[in-house]
């Protein structure tokens, strides 16, 4: 099994946690300074999957997808919406809980991250090398209109999570 791969991975979701867990330390006043570096981390972390990993799985899987990505495409959807709208403490509990049931699909045995280093086997090298050049995704500032809450709203709900019942 390709360790190195599911180990870079899984350490970059420790430490966007922990970014997450620093921002929020006090829920009624969000640390922006950690909350933008969590933010940053995160659509980076989405960027190097979508860009990288989830590709060259498909690719050594023969041109078909891995089954688990579209879900999981779904859910990279809804957690970037959730970027856009300034932090609350409702949006960080949905947030939370959807990168928590996310984080689990990915990791756990036979998740996506076992699968893919599975299939890329052969590339663990040229992937991380490929990973370690990928660039910072550069942040907008948030969107405080109530579109940009319920553009987040309608894509949770294609990714099978309801905003209002999970806040």
């Amino acid at each position: 099994m390709n360790r190195q791969l599911y180990q870079f991975f899984t350490d970059d979701h420790r430490r966007i946690d922990e970014l997450l867990d620093l921002a929020t330390q006090n829920p009624d006043e969000i640390q922006m300074e950690y909350y933008q570096r969590f933010r940053a981390g995160l659509l980076t972390h989405i960027k190097m999957e979508e860009k990288v990993l989830f590709p060259a799985a498909q690719k050594a899987n023969g041109g078909i997808p891995v089954p688990l990505a579209a879900k999981l495409r779904l859910e990279h959807g809804a957690i970037t919406a959730l970027m856009v709208p300034p932090p609350t403490p409702s949006l960080i509990k949905v947030l939370r809980h959807v990168l928590d049931k996310h984080d689990i699909a990915e990791e756990e045995p036979g998740g996506m991250y076992d699968v893919c280093a599975a299939l890329t086997q052969n590339q663990t090298l040229e992937l991380l090398e490929q990973l370690a050049h990928i660039s910072e995704v550069p942040l907008h500032p948030h969107h405080p209109a109530a579109f940009a809450l319920e553009a987040a709203k309608r894509a949770l709900t294609r990714a099978g999570y309801d905003f209002d019942s999970i806040a």
